[in-house]
């Protein structure tokens, strides 16, 4: 029972969180924030290496060929984001096999209990 209520307010309130959706539903949203975090830090990096770099930017802007950079800059960001999405998908799917397994466990404690609280009652 000490068991039970440790984990209810430990480690138990993200499995019971995680465990309130569904495989798929948990991953598709853990996978869209970290599409959005992902593009507004490749937002604030790229704006940082614009700024610092400005004055060079400045002068070779008439020179430089703009659809290769456009597309330089694409590709990075294609990049970052796309490993933060399998990373985070990765993560995701060990976070939520571990809060089933932990979930199971519980659930099966609970039955115990509440088995051993009827025969008490009898």
């Amino acid at each position: 029972m000490t068991q039970m209520a440790s984990f209810e307010n430990g480690e138990g309130k993200k499995s019971i969180k995680i465990g309130n959706y569904f495989r798929s539903d948990y991953i598709a949203l853990q996978i869209l924030k970290a599409v959005i975090c992902g593009t507004i830090a490749f937002a604030v990096v790229f704006a940082l290496y614009i700024f610092y770099n400005f004055e060079v930017i400045m002068q070779e802007l008439y020179e430089m060929d703009l659809a290769a950079f456009a597309k330089t800059a694409l590709f990075r960001y294609l990049l970052t984001v796309g490993s933060y999405t399998v990373l985070t998908y990765i993560v995701c799917t060990y976070r939520y096999a571990r809060a089933q397994k932990n979930l199971r466990n519980y659930y099966r404690n609970l039955k115990q209990l509440n088995a051993l609280y009827n025969e008490q009652q009898q």
